[in-house]
């Protein structure tokens, strides 16, 4: 049956996505609902909330304030919050609640604007979508919003674009990231929204190029390119990590991960003379990084199907996804991505 989930556990939507974005850096952030997907997001969604502080509240919606539209109690709950909370800016995240009512979020934002003296974002996530999606409009907003004034560009600085916890699965990953570019190449390198906060994304023009390791982040990447200049490289740092020490000479592979990860992984594995790797993903996928043969997974059944049918050797996918193919003979190697199984990698 297509869309039935036997195994897998249902994804982050888009505002999970967005206040993963926004989670570090000091913000107010107001989840636009009323209760529940504040609730999945500190609950399920986003692993920092158990380690770390973020100011994030719901809106508290009633039955009464969606059907009036009473933008107006939203705006004095965060003026008020503001008051309360030492703050650098305030965010309103959209669910399916101001979806069906057709919220407008600029009006929201000026409102806003007038009764608090804080920078405001508004992201119009709906929930309908996955948190790829969400990440990728925070994102935009983000830096729209703050990375406004030109610097000095810095040659042994540079930017690292998508990084959060459901993409890189791994709360170490910043400073693995850090030491490799300081160790290596005597670089310093600014981990956007997990490691650095809000003084590094108003001072990103600064960095001699920017490093994307999600394709939620690439639409910020071209921004910051038009904008500032800025160039850019797609690609996961850290994917020597990934791989285990085996004989890929000949092998036929399948690589399922956000697309970065698996398309790094795949360019690695080719140059330890794989015979074919072929990528699938559960979520966005960007034309800069497809090739023929790539695969956007709409069910368990495609993956169930592409597996059967593939006659691969090697699979790198998240260690949940094994129990999907029972009758799989090749080597299976456990690749944690947090969006698929929502854990992290051991430490």
């Amino acid at each position: 049956m297509r869309g039935l989930r036997k195994y897998l556990t249902p994804f982050a939507p888009d505002q999970s996505g967005a206040v993963s974005v926004l989670f570090e850096l000091g913000g107010i952030v107001v989840i636009c609902d009323a209760g529940g997907c504040t609730g999945n997001v500190c609950g399920f969604d986003e692993p920092r909330w158990f380690e770390q502080k973020s100011a994030i509240f719901s809106a508290g919606l009633r039955d009464m304030d969606a059907i009036l539209g009473r933008d107006d109690r939203l705006v004095a709950k965060l003026a008020d919050a503001a008051r309360k909370v030492d703050a650098t800016f305030a965010a309103v995240i959209g669910t399916p609640v101001p979806a069906v009512i057709a919220t407008d979020y600029l009006a929201l934002k000026r409102m806003s604007e007038k009764k608090i003296n804080l920078p405001i974002l508004t992201v119009d996530t709906d929930g309908m979508e996955l948190y790829d999606k969400g990440e990728e409009k925070a994102f935009l907003e983000l830096f729209k919003t703050f990375a406004v004034e030109k610097y000095p560009i810095d040659e042994q600085k540079i930017g690292i674009l998508g990084m959060t916890p459901q993409d890189v699965s791994d709360l170490d990953a910043t400073d693995k990231i850090r030491d490799l570019f300081q160790q290596k190449y005597g670089q310093k390198a600014v981990c956007y929204c997990m490691g650095d906060g809000l003084q590094e994304v108003k001072k990103s023009s600064s960095v001699s190029r920017n490093i994307v390791v999600s394709p939620a982040a690439l639409a910020t990447a071209k921004y910051l390119e038009k904008t500032f200049g800025t160039p850019y490289e797609i690609y996961y740092p850290l994917v020597e990590d990934l791989i285990p020490e085996m004989d890929y000479t000949g092998k036929r592979i399948l690589v399922v991960h956000q697309q970065v990860i698996a398309d790094s992984i795949r360019k690695e594995l080719l140059k330890r003379s794989a015979g074919t790797v072929q990528t699938a993903c559960w979520f966005m996928m960007k034309k800069e990084l497809q090739t023929d043969g790539d695969v956007i997974l709409r069910d368990e059944d495609a993956y169930i199907e592409l597996v059967q049918n593939g006659e691969f050797d090697i699979i790198f996918a998240d260690g949940c996804m094994e129990r999907m193919t029972p009758g799989f003979e090749g080597t299976f190697v456990n690749t944690r991505h947090f969006a698929v199984s929502g854990k992290l990698i051991e430490k």
